[in-house]
């Protein structure tokens, strides 16, 4: 590495030595500690004879010990070979580039510093000029942890969001809601839908007075401008638009994003015609619910069986419904009792499951992969759980402690309940190193060196883990690199 000349800096020494004059040692020394955070003097054997600090940060970081000891010694073992191309660069008349290294802190935490060197003609010294990177560590820290809680909050916001969409599609109550403004619908569940007899996508950005008949207008314009004056309006009962009959109106008010919404529940009236519907509609289901090839169950809020399909039963390896009825379903279902508890501890709070991947144990020995899909029905004056479990391929679980690791932390969360948390922790920490190692060889082009110092490690290090974790090309790089 060359020195860097610096002919507009000798140009300025030279214009301030014409109309100032020679400086004095004393006055250099001077300006040089209120120019920079502290100043090294390093003899030719790369000891520390003189230090200068100019900054209160560093008074309990230590820099008194330096005195008397080789430089390279004050510094963290990354930095070492940064410590000696500073010493092998300086040169009289031109300053070095500025290298970071890390001093030892009897703090715990190493002490950043930017250095530049220049070495004195007259005996053979080397100036050394350094800045105290301490406060733009912490600021570079305080971002980062901006960021993690701001990608905290963003998740958070989506969960909310999640939830929200899922209770409105899956809830049986009609419901619309509608811009107060300007009185279009913005959004309409499944149910809703159903009830008005058109398609999603042909009610949303409509009136929501023309979703009515003509003879129930005053009566919605009244409630709408009622909601505009106090914010309440009592209950109507209004009649849908092409004959599906009447309805009872409820409203109210709320703001979202700075804009004010009205939130329209509409009630239908239970009519023999429907409950005979329904009544037939249940007999089909059920009929469909077990000829169905994917294992169903039904079981009470204490997950004891009350009802099994045949595909459930060859699962379980059971002949008949009556030898699973009143067992509790975490008999066959669970590679561990965790895993049985972490489905249901979901199904509790969330009320659905989707896409759980897990065992099912047969009553001789056999084991099958399957996805469950589960539901919380509380409704109703016999409350119950529903299952359906769907055989999936067979697929290998990674093995805790071997060379391969899970590539992502979505396969890495479906590793929960099936390895002891001891693993679990110890193959996280080693996907992380891993994506740490690969990111920073991704953005240094495969250049080891520079990768090695971005994460804080020497290249032997870098190496060692690189063969660890299979990681690029190692059988003659490491050697072309090392030479």
């Amino acid at each position: 590495m060359t020195s860097l000349a610096l002919p507009a800096a000798s140009h300025a020494l030279a214009a301030l030595q014409k109309s100032l004059g020679p400086l004095d040692a004393q006055a250099a020394g001077l300006l040089v500690a209120a120019a920079t955070d502290l100043s090294l003097v390093i003899d030719a054997e790369g000891v520390v004879r003189e230090a200068t600090f100019g900054s209160a940060d560093l008074a309990d970081e230590g820099c008194e010990a330096w005195l008397g000891r080789p430089w390279v010694e004050t510094v963290t073992v990354e930095s070492r070979p940064k410590i000696a191309a500073l010493l092998k660069d300086a040169a009289p008349g031109a300053v070095t580039r500025w290298r970071q290294v890390n001093h030892i802190s009897p703090t715990g935490t190493d002490l950043p510093v930017r250095y530049a060197a220049m070495r004195l003609a007259k005996d053979g010294q080397i100036l050394v000029l350094g800045r105290n990177l301490r406060a733009m560590a912490s600021l570079q820290r305080t971002l980062a942890e901006t960021q993690q809680a701001l990608e905290r909050d963003y998740l958070r916001m989506r969960g909310a969001e999640t939830r929200y969409r899922l209770l409105f599609q899956l809830g049986s109550e009609p419901v619309l809601v509608v811009d107060a403004a300007t009185r279009r619908v913005t959004d309409i569940n499944p149910a809703a839908s159903r009830l008005i007899g058109r398609a999603e996508k042909r009610i949303v950005g409509q009136d929501a007075v023309d979703l009515f008949d003509g003879a129930s207008l005053r009566d919605l314009e009244s409630l709408f401008a009622g909601l505009r004056v106090t914010g309440q309006a009592a209950d109507l009962d209004a009649a849908l638009s092409q004959g599906r009959g009447s309805v009872r109106v409820a409203a109210s008010l709320f703001r979202q994003e700075n804009a004010t919404s009205v939130l329209l529940r509409l009630a239908a009236p239970d009519t023999v015609a429907l409950e005979a519907s329904a009544a037939r509609a249940g007999i089909g289901a059920l009929d469909v619910l077990r000829n169905l090839p994917e294992g169903f169950v039904v079981t009470d809020p204490a997950r004891r069986v009350l009802s099994a399909n045949p595909a459930f039963l060859d699962l379980v390896q059971l002949a008949t419904e009556e030898q699973v009825r009143g067992q509790p379903l975490e008999t066959w279902l669970g590679r561990e009792e965790s895993e049985a508890s972490a489905l249901f501890a979901t199904l509790a709070q969330h009320g659905l499951v989707r896409h759980f991947p897990t065992h099912i144990r047969g009553a001789y020995g056999g084991v099958e992969d399957v996805e469950v899909a589960a539901v919380s029905v509380t409704g109703g004056s016999h409350p119950c759980l529903g299952f359906t479990l769907r055989a999936t391929p067979r697929r290998a679980a990674p093995v805790s402690g071997g060379r391969e690791l899970p590539r992502s932390v979505e396969q890495m969360t479906e590793l929960v309940g099936r390895v002891s948390m001891k693993n679990l922790v110890r193959e996280s920490t080693d996907l992380i190193e891993r994506l740490c190692i690969e990111a920073a060889l991704r953005i240094t082009r495969d250049n080891r060196a520079s990768a090695a110092e971005m994460l804080g490690l020497s290249r032997q290090g870098l190496y060692a883990k690189m063969h660890r974790y299979g990681i690029g090309d190692l059988d003659g790089r490491d050697v072309a690199d090392d030479a």
